[in-house]
């Protein structure tokens, strides 16, 4: 498995505290990346989990909070590998909205695309996504060793 698994896996089952309180630990996505005025775990939050992750692993980031900003990290592939990030849209094709996560694999019928994600459901966890949603699949490398411990 690779570094970028590992860290999210390490996430794993993190959810959001329903009403007036919010989750540290999801407001910590945030802070690492320099969002730091994000003050409730109700703003959508896997984008910062994508980049917390990318972060912690000295990999390459967005540094934004929406899914799609994500198209424009990495190098586009067309056959991911566990780990790659993951590109939907959501609602409708050429919205602003979207998700986005770390490849896991296809169903056996290839209709959907198992993700590990923020903000699914959330929480992060595992779930599949219908393919037909699928923007790209982008592979990120480490490009640099992280300067300090996102925690």
């Amino acid at each position: 498995m690779n570094n970028v698994l590992d860290i999210a896996l390490g996430e794993y089952g993190v959810t959001e505290v329903v009403g007036k309180k919010h989750n540290p630990r999801i407001l910590t996505y945030f802070k690492a990346i320099g969002h730091r005025w994000v003050t409730t775990d109700e703003t959508a939050w896997c984008s910062a989990f994508a980049n917390f992750v990318a972060l912690k692993a000295g990999y390459a980031l967005s540094g934004k909070l929406n899914a799609r900003s994500w198209l424009k990290v990495g190098t586009k592939v067309k056959i991911p590998q566990q780990g790659d990030v993951v590109i939907f849209w959501r609602e409708k094709r050429n919205s602003w909205k979207g998700h986005v996560g770390f490849f896991i694999g296809y169903s056996e019928d290839k209709k959907y695309i198992y993700v590990l994600g923020g903000n699914q459901n959330n929480q992060v966890n595992i779930k599949p996504y219908p393919t037909y949603r699928l923007l790209g699949f982008r592979s990120i490398k480490k490009t640099f060793r992280p300067l300090f411990d996102a925690a």
